[in-house]
């Protein structure tokens, strides 16, 4: 069974922020110091490149959701409208007696 593309795309912002962190955690205690200065600078841009990443697919997920909130915003109240236009025609005056209504 597939994941929906909004499972799929939380599960990979997820994972890439996961790495980012770890990258982080090993560049900062395991690896300091290990690096010649051009593998230093190279580790360290990956790391930023998964982070922006991250925030990115982040990004993508909130205006996603927004449309999808809007989307279902127009639908309701849609469905709103065409029920009280359905209740309307459905309910017609009572007869007149005496030129007064009865209700």
């Amino acid at each position: 069974m597939g994941l929906s593309a909004t499972a799929r795309r939380r599960w990979f912002g997820g994972l890439v922020l996961i790495v980012a962190l770890a990258m982080l955690l090993a560049g900062e205690t395991i690896l300091k110091g290990r690096f010649p200065p051009g593998g230093f600078l190279f580790y360290w841009l990956i790391c930023l490149v998964l982070t922006l990443l991250a925030i990115a697919v982040a990004f993508r997920d909130v205006k996603e959701s927004a449309r999808r909130a809007a989307q279902e915003q127009k639908r309701l109240l849609e469905t709103a409208l065409k029920d009280i236009e359905a209740e309307a025609k459905g309910k017609r005056p009572a007869k007149e007696s005496n030129g007064n209504r009865q209700l």
